[in-house]
């Protein structure tokens, strides 16, 4: 077994770091916007507004790995969430709040999109699945203590929550500039000249059946498990069952073990079997039990429904985004297609909750969560006739390698329909 290399720890660590501070803050973050006296609408808006920079910031963001470099910018990102969360800490008014929280989303999008272009650089092809496996178990075990922490901290006042997320992101940065090792060259590339990276643009990897895919997945995972999971299923609980604000808490660390149990495995697995043979039963499980969820008769079936829903949610999460290491290649830097992956998450996350909750103040919890299965089902859909990009546990190409899916134009050169073929870069 291959082990990971010193970098894909580091940045694991500081993934850790970077979720438990997310985390840490949330609690305290509404609670501090409404000591302005605003309306609930307002608080929301201070919410949202860190999801919204993160989605239009996310094109240009591409651009700038491609130019700067991952590493560059990831470290860039750090330092801008670290300063803007210090001064929501100080800030003196609402509209100040609203402004830091929402710079603070530029840098997150930084951060995100390079360090996704990390992963894929420095987690070898042959345990690309396990390198996010563990991405996404560190972002989940971040999540799920964070908000613990922070729940104490705000016993000390509410600005220190985000003081220590401030001091805590601050150090991660040192970790990661200190300890993480120079990022391999891009292949191609002149030893002591600047490497010249044809980044794959958003265009190019559209042509390719698994991403097309994996954009729809990772679209229906901020849409269920990011959006509606976080804003609907607390209230489904507590104003649909009848039951205490206690039992919404229970029902979500439900899900969030569900998810840790499935992403354990399923990076191995993917990486031992192929993504599809794993991807496919993990969206096919979270779309039947997210479609039922909201027809539960009692708290015992929705917390069942819903552990369920967390094992499919780790079963597919982390396999699509090997996938999209397998589809880019570890050549590649930044880029539109990177950027959109992370956009078709931030999008899902902001549009879900919004559609979702219309149905529900319409027609009840019911539809609501079955327009949510329904996202997954048609992720599921488009990724029924995609391709496997790591057949029987190998690469499917060399690393500068860009894929073409263009059936229609192989034809003429006496090639089958649909089989797959690489053009190097070089």
């Amino acid at each position: 077994m291959k082990h990971l290399p010193r970098g894909l720890w580091v940045l694991l660590a500081a993934n850790v770091v970077i979720a438990l501070g997310y985390g840490l803050i949330a609690p305290a973050l509404p609670i501090f916007a409404s000591t302005f006296g605003v309306s609930v609408t307002a608080v929301s808006a201070v919410i949202s507004a860190f999801a919204v920079m993160r989605l239009a910031f996310a094109p240009a963001t591409g651009r700038l790995v491609t130019v700067l470099g991952e590493r560059r910018i990831y470290l860039t990102g750090l330092i801008i969430v670290a300063a803007s969360t210090l001064a929501c800490a100080f800030a003196a008014s609402y509209w100040q709040l609203l402004i830091f929280r929402a710079a603070g989303g530029i840098g997150s999008t930084m951060f995100t999109v390079s360090a996704m272009a990390l992963l894929i650089r420095l987690a070898p092809p042959q345990i690309r699945g396990r390198a996010s496996g563990y991405f996404s178990a560190g972002f989940l075990i971040g999540n799920l203590t964070g908000p613990l922490i922070g729940a104490a901290l705000i016993g000390g006042g509410l600005k220190l929550p985000f003081v220590v997320y401030a001091i805590a992101l601050v150090i991660a940065a040192i970790g990661v500039a200190v300890l993480m090792p120079p990022v391999p060259a891009h292949a191609g590339s002149t030893p002591g000249a600047p490497a010249v990276v044809e980044a794959v643009t958003f265009a190019t990897a559209c042509r390719d059946s698994a991403y097309r895919a994996i954009l729809a997945s990772n679209f229906a995972q901020g849409w269920a498990s990011m959006g509606v999971r976080i804003a609907l299923v607390p209230l489904f609980i507590t104003q649909g069952l009848g039951q205490s604000d206690a039992w919404a808490g229970v029902i979500l660390a439900f899900y969030a073990g569900g998810n840790m149990v499935a992403i354990l495995i399923a990076g191995r697995l993917s990486d031992r079997y192929g993504r599809r043979p794993v991807l496919l039963p993990g969206l096919a499980i979270a779309a039947a039990s997210t479609l039922t969820l909201g027809y539960s008769p009692n708290l015992a079936v929705a917390v069942a429904l819903t552990t369920i829903a967390g094992l499919g949610s780790g079963l597919f999460a982390p396999t699509h985004q090997a996938a999209l290491g397998d589809v880019l290649g570890t050549s590649q830097r930044g880029g539109s297609a990177l950027a959109a992956y992370g956009m078709a998450s931030d999008l899902g996350a902001v549009v879900g909750p919004l559609a979702a909750g219309a149905v529900a103040t319409v027609f009840g919890y019911g539809p609501a969560f079955l327009l949510t299965g329904l996202v997954v089902v048609v992720a599921l859909v488009l990724w029924l006739p995609a391709r496997e990009t790591n057949p029987d546990g190998h690469p499917t190409a060399p690393d500068d390698a860009v894929p073409i899916d263009a059936p229609e134009q192989l034809n003429p050169a006496g090639r089958a329909p649909g089989r797959r073929v690489w053009s190097i870069r070089r």
